[in-house]
C-alpha cells in the first residue's frame, strides 16, 4: 500500500519540529517528505515529492501561505497553522481545510489527523468551496494585518560615493557569489544584502522571485517565453540580459 506523505511549512524550526514529532506519535504511518522555511520552498519541495498533505504556516516570508496554496491549486490537502486564532474560520471546520493554532496541541492536532484520514478515504471537496474558503481567508487577512512598509530605496556603494537607488527604477536583482547584482536605469551595482533578505523586504505586487538567485520587478518584463519542463524566460525592458525562470516559480507568469 502506497504511505501517505506529507510536507511541512513554517519559518519557524521549533514549530517545524515540535509539529513532527507529534504527527510521529499522532499517525506513524504517515511519512514526512521535507520541511519548507517558505512558501517558495514549500512549492519547490511539492514539485519533488507530490505529498498528499501540506501544512502551510499563513505568516511567512515571500509567499504567505494563502499564496501557495493557491499556486499549488488544490493538488494536496492543505491544513493552514496560525498563531492568531480569529484567523481559524469555521468554514474551514466542515470543509477540505483545517486549521492549527500555534502552540499546536496534541489533541486539537489528534482531530486533524482524523479529518484528514477521513478524507484521504474520499475524493477532494468540489473546486467552489476550497476557492471560497481560500478568498474568505484571504479577504480576513487583508483586513486584520496592518499594512507593511516595503522597501523604497536601495544603498549602493559606488566608488567612494553612496548611492540611493529608487526601487521603482530597478529591472531585476541577482545573486553574484557573496553580493546582489542591482541593474537598475542607470547603471549597475553590487550589494552585500542576499535575495533571501530582499524578497522579504520589497513590495511583492511588484517584485517577484523568478529564480532561487534573481528577483524580477515585474513592471520591466516585456516578453514571456515558455521553455521546456515548465520553464520560462524574461525579457526585459531595456535590458540584453535574459532572466531564467525555474518551475517553482512559474506561477507568477501563468496569467500573462
Amino acid at each position: 500500500m502506497t504511505p501517505i506523505t506529507a510536507l511541512i511549512a513554517d519559518d519557524e524550526p521549533l514549530l517545524r519540529e515540535r509539529l513532527r514529532s507529534h504527527l510521529a506519535q499522532l499517525w506513524p504511518e504517515l511519512r514526512l517528505t521535507g520541511d519548507a522555511r517558505n512558501g517558495a520552498e514549500a512549492l519547490e519541495l511539492f514539485e519533488q515529492h507530490q505529498p498528499q498533505i501540506v501544512f502551510l504556516d499563513i505568516h511567512m516570508p515571500g509567499l504567505n501561505g494563502i499564496e501557495t496554496a493557491k499556486a499549488l491549486a488544490r493538488r494536496a490537502h492543505l491544513v493552514f497553522v496560525t498563531a492568531y486564532e480569529q484567523y481559524a474560520l469555521q468554514a474551514f471546520e466542515q470543509g477540505a481545510i483545517d486549521y492549527l493554532v500555534k502552540p499546536i496541541d496534541a489533541e486539537r492536532l489528534a482531530d486533524t489527523v482524523q479529518r484528514l484520514q477521513r478524507q484521504l478515504s474520499a475524493p477532494f471537496q468540489a473546486k467552489q468551496a476550497l476557492d471560497a474558503a481560500l478568498d474568505l481567508l484571504a479577504g480576513r487577512l487583508e483586513q486584520r494585518i496592518p499594512p507593511r512598509r516595503w522597501l523604497q530605496w536601495i544603498k549602493a556603494s559606488i566608488g567612494n560615493s553612496v548611492r540611493l537607488i529608487p526601487v521603482e527604477q530597478i529591472s531585476f536583482l541577482r545573486a553574484e557569489e557573496k553580493y546582489t547584482l542591482v541593474a537598475w536605469d542607470e547603471g549597475e551595482a553590487l550589494i552585500r544584502k542576499s535575495i533571501r533578505e530582499l524578497v522579504e523586504e520589497l513590495d511583492p505586487e511588484r517584485f517577484v522571485q523568478v529564480h532561487r538567485s534573481a528577483i524580477v520587478n515585474l513592471g520591466y518584463v516585456t516578453e514571456v517565453v515558455r521553455g521546456v519542463n515548465e520553464t520560462a524566460e524574461l525579457h526585459l525592458r531595456g535590458r540584453k540580459e535574459v532572466l531564467p525562470v525555474s518551475r517553482s516559480y512559474l506561477h507568477h507568469f501563468r496569467q500573462m
